[in-house]
């Protein structure tokens, strides 16, 4: 058995087991065709197949119907916040909710493309929660209203899904897609960077309501066009190709789970333990997030000192449990438990940070 770590990375991030395996088994030789799907050309029909598949899984699992085109693109997530305005922010606001880094950046990049509002910050607060329902207001004249799902840096999530009015939802769910069911029918579109929870950097799912497609006006470069790419099936160019054979060979490691539900319900497993044990800790640990914004997938929280902090880094690191140093901009500590991180991994945490607290506390 190959040495595994206890990846609690933000991303890129740890990927399923058997994923892995399977990719290694099939490298050399992918279907009996003497070589790997990396080496294979894009037109052909054993890349055609593997693609189709994914998005078809992609579809089977999130629910999405043939309103919507899946499109797989690149530039990463932060390639949508410019991509995002050029094809549907018009002559319109693009109306952003600023829950954190990401979303910040997302108004920041699209303000080049036209008029933006901040129609809810957390900025002031420190970012600890996500607004509640009936403290967003959507300007007329909006565009789209924009909001990140789940904010990675300060390890808050919006647990339900915000009502957008009159204009399309828009929702950069990088880095807690497929790790709930999603009724993607009240989006106009979603993007998510893959690193994460979809598979490895280097490829970005759009999924996007087939009638916002006639908005992407006819002087956009071709490959950031919405609707040029899924007129061409992503295949406009020559995509990713084995970012999305990872990418639906992790879906098919989904739906053999059970689908979102069961997913789901491993990562309510998995946040409970470990939130319990911060709150627990008899103050020793203190998270970030307030109750009722806490991410399922970045449980952002501190010891009681900066000193204590990068030892709890330095010495969980030696314990095999990686990845656990706060975002830059944030400090503190950080562990990401997306699907890919088994209950296991989470286990051989809490032990540790209950040992870590008897020790220094």
């Amino acid at each position: 058995m190959t040495h595994r770590a206890h990846n609690f990375s933000a991303g890129p991030a740890a990927i399923p087991l058997p994923v892995l395996e399977r990719a290694q088994s099939e490298l050399l030789d992918y279907g009996g065709t003497g070589m790997s799907i990396m080496e294979q050309s894009h037109r052909g029909p054993t890349y055609d197949a593997v693609h189709n598949r994914a998005i078809a899984d992609l579809r089977s699992l999130l629910g999405i119907s043939d309103d919507y085109a899946v499109l797989f693109m690149q530039g990463g997530a932060r390639g949508q916040f410019a991509m995002l305005a050029m094809n549907l922010l018009g002559d319109g606001v693009g109306a952003y909710v600023d829950t954190g880094n990401w979303s910040f950046l997302a108004e920041k990049e699209a303000a080049k493309f036209g008029r933006t509002a901040t129609v809810w910050t957390g900025r002031d607060e420190g970012y600890c929660r996500v607004p509640a329902a009936d403290e967003i207001a959507v300007p007329a004249g909006a565009s789209y209203l924009h909001y990140t799902s789940n904010n990675t840096i300060y390890g808050t999530q919006f647990p339900g899904t915000p009502d957008p009015g009159d204009v399309p939802l828009i929702c950069d769910m990088s880095s807690d897609i497929l790790s709930r069911p999603t009724d993607v029918n009240r989006f106009g579109l979603i993007y998510a960077g893959a690193q994460k929870n979809l598979g490895p950097a280097g490829v970005v799912l759009v999924i996007v309501r087939k009638d916002l497609l006639a908005l992407s006006h006819d002087k956009l470069p071709e490959t950031m066009s919405y609707k040029l790419m899924a007129a061409k099936n992503s295949m406009l160019n020559t995509p990713p190709t084995f970012a999305i054979y990872l990418v639906g060979l992790v879906a098919q490691h989904l739906v053999g789970l059970g689908g979102l539900d069961a997913v789901e319900a491993i990562n309510e497993r998995k946040a409970e333990l470990l939130y319990r044990t911060i709150d627990e800790s008899g103050g020793f640990y203190s998270p970030n997030a307030a109750p009722g914004s806490r991410s399922r997938m970045n449980v952002s929280f501190r010891s009681p000192s900066a000193e204590l902090d990068a030892r709890f880094v330095a010495e969980s690191a030696a314990a095999d449990l990686v990845g656990l140093k706060g975002h830059r901009s944030a400090g503190g500590l950080r562990a990401s438990i997306y699907n890919a991180v088994p209950e296991e991994s989470v286990r051989a945490l809490v032990d540790f940070m209950g040992d870590f607290a008897r020790r220094c506390g």
